[in-house]
């Protein structure tokens, strides 16, 4: 699915933020991104989603050398890819149902099949009174959840999330993780940054850890080293039950 290979990442002529990158990620696999700010987290995650060339190093994706992808056949390759990013990125002049839904009308999909599908996700993230508003008038951890929705509407191949329970209660990131595991237990390669540890400890899922612009690769349940400042307590994992998870509609595919 995902291969780096001595990938190397900098920002104009500044140092790299990313150095000698090299890991290989399985079609279907769930990974916890780690690591303090400033890390390169959120650097990494530019690189797969194609967002930045790295500076150097080889990098495939979908079995294709995305070295040789031209700019024009970028979105090709971002269809099949969902995100989630700390700063949302929805339209302000659509309400919460048509942002989540434009994967879908772009897609091709038909509006009364949309519609339903839609309306279900949002209320399985808490948001059935805020359907019909537009962003400007959603709290922060509202927009986040209204972007998690849009990600994950299209069951995407590839899933990347960036701090997506940074901004709600503890009941709400229970759900929106459950609906994670759900989808990547459907086959989506699932890939969440965060700094919450108690999230981390509760979920049997392998772990990506930055530290200094390096990566190290634990297994589910390997405890991994101590670094200052930074509480690594070791995996108490379980596994959830598939009929905790979220929305019905994960089970009937996608509209179309």
């Amino acid at each position: 699915m995902i291969h780096f290979e001595n990938v190397g990442m900098r920002y104009g002529m500044g140092s790299e933020v990313l150095k000698d990158i090299s890991f290989n990620l399985k079609p279907g696999s769930l990974h916890f991104l780690t690591g303090f700010s400033g890390a390169g987290k959120t650097s990494l995650l530019k690189l797969m989603y194609l967002a930045h060339r790295p500076s150097r190093g080889k990098i495939t994706m979908f079995r294709e050398d995305m070295g040789g992808v031209s700019r024009r056949d970028l979105p090709r390759f971002r269809r099949r890819i969902g995100v989630v990013f700390q700063d949302f990125r929805l339209l302000d002049h659509l309400t919460a149902v048509e942002n989540v839904a434009l994967p879908l009308w772009i897609a091709g999909g038909k509006g009364a099949e949309i519609e339903q599908h839609v309306e279900e996700l949002l209320t399985w993230v808490g948001l059935e009174g805020r359907m019909k508003s537009r962003p400007p008038v959603l709290s922060g951890g509202e927009k986040q959840r209204v972007a998690i929705a849009r990600a994950v509407i299209k069951r995407p191949d590839l899933l990347l999330a960036d701090e997506p329970t940074g901004n709600v209660d503890p009941a709400i990131a229970k759900r929106i993780m459950h609906l994670f595991v759900e989808l990547n237990k459907l086959g989506t390669t699932t890939v969440i940054a965060t700094h919450d540890m108690g999230l981390v400890n509760r979920v049997k899922a392998d772990r990506m850890h930055l530290s200094g612009g390096q990566l190290q690769m634990f297994r589910a349940g390997e405890n991994m080293p101590m670094e200052e400042g930074f509480d690594a307590a070791g995996f108490e994992t379980h596994t959830l039950n598939q009929e905790e998870f979220g929305p019905r509609a994960y089970d009937k595919g996608n509209p179309s």
